[in-house]
């Protein structure tokens, strides 16, 4: 048997590490399958790591592109491939074989604003509603997302099939103190910190929580700290803006993107993790936090709730006040950041990606073998 995955969008943030763990997993799985992972001919070196039943085949057709509706196909047919698995949105008509797709969220569906026009939306719209058809299963990480794809697009709700993402094993092991040393003295973390890791996008809510960072040192630790950790910053000036109108130029640091074993010394140093989105499909980053021992501040909105099960303190995303006060109660109420240190840890050990893509290659054999 013969399965493709497009990997093309293994070196981007969330979407990547979905993609990567699928990979490394499926690798230690199954070795009688033959894979062939699409990727940009950058990735060609990740296959490397993988069996010698994957093969890593480059390819240069941009996402969200017209060049992707056909030469996708065209791809898939040469390598007489007999199912695919598109980890996003975006299946083209044209393909032929059996076909699984992922779709992580409505983001776009449930926030057009942050679009960059209304021919974005319409794209997004249209690739998921052919998607949600086409496909033989469609995959996505929680209830919600599951919820909000049924509400937008009229299929059957068994052919919906919710498998949870997990985290980097790198998260789970014992703390790198020399790692943690290390990344204290070069980034002069001298002052108690909160932190936040994600993207950089209107939907992350950073303007709001730079707002209510700003109410906390009011009522908080006035030697309290924001870190910021995320790419694409300087798409989105009005954060900067936000910093300097409340005066908190010495007291919010942006730091961009970090590698795996950085990250995981920041979470580990910081007095607590606050992520107050709008919207996720699932939410990594929460979990990331809990496994690293890091009390967790997050929305109570779709589906963070159902991520953190009750490990996390949940606050109203568009209340600044409310964000505050879960922040500082996070970094001042010792009771409080002991029962949420224990029950993250609990809580982060729930997910698996052994487990999770354990789940998806029976789906695909199901889809493969009908």
């Amino acid at each position: 048997m013969r399965i493709a995955i497009d990997a093309r969008k293994l070196s981007d943030f969330g979407i990547g590490t979905y993609i990567r763990n699928i990979l490394i997993e499926l690798s230690r799985l199954d070795q009688a399958t033959e894979y062939v992972v699409l990727c940009r001919p950058d990735d060609q070196d990740s296959g490397d790591v993988l069996g010698r039943n994957f093969r890593m085949v480059p390819e240069t057709a941009p996402a969200y592109s017209i060049a992707e509706q056909y030469r996708i196909p065209l791809l898939l047919a040469r390598e007489r491939v007999q199912l695919v698995h598109e980890p996003h949105y975006v299946l083209p008509p044209a393909i032929r074989c059996r076909s699984v797709v992922t779709i992580h969220d409505c983001i776009h569906l449930m926030f057009p604003q942050y679009l960059p026009g209304k021919l974005a939306y319409v794209y997004a719209k249209g690739s998921m509603w052919s998607a949600t058809r086409k496909a033989d299963r469609v995959l996505t990480v929680s209830e919600a997302s599951k919820r909000d794809i049924l509400r937008f697009f009229d299929i059957p709700a068994e052919k919906v099939e919710v498998i949870y993402n997990a985290i980097d094993e790198r998260f789970l092991g014992p703390a790198d103190t020399t790692r943690m040393d290390l990344t204290r003295q070069r980034y002069q973390l001298d002052h108690p910190f909160v932190l936040y890791v994600g993207n950089i996008k209107p939907h992350k809510n950073i303007e709001r929580l730079v707002a209510a960072f700003a109410i906390a040192r009011r009522s908080g630790p006035d030697d309290l700290k924001l870190i910021v950790i995320g790419d694409e910053l300087s798409k989105y000036p009005v954060l900067r803006q936000s910093v300097h109108r409340h005066k908190l130029d010495k007291h919010v640091r942006f730091l961009g993107f970090q590698p795996r074993e950085t990250l995981a010394a920041f979470y580990r140093l910081a007095r607590a993790f606050v992520f107050p989105s709008l919207y996720e499909g699932f939410g990594l980053p929460p979990l990331e936090a809990m496994a690293c021992g890091t009390p967790v501040v997050t929305s109570n909105v779709s589906s963070l709730p159902e991520v953190a099960g009750g490990a996390a303190l949940l606050v109203d995303p568009y209340d600044s006040e409310a964000i505050a006060d879960g922040m500082v109660r996070a970094v001042t109420d010792e009771r409080l950041r002991a029962d949420l240190i224990t029950k993250g840890l609990a809580r982060a050990r729930d997910f698996s990606w052994k487990q999770s893509v354990g789940k998806i290659h029976q789906i695909y054999m199901e889809v493969a073998n009908r």
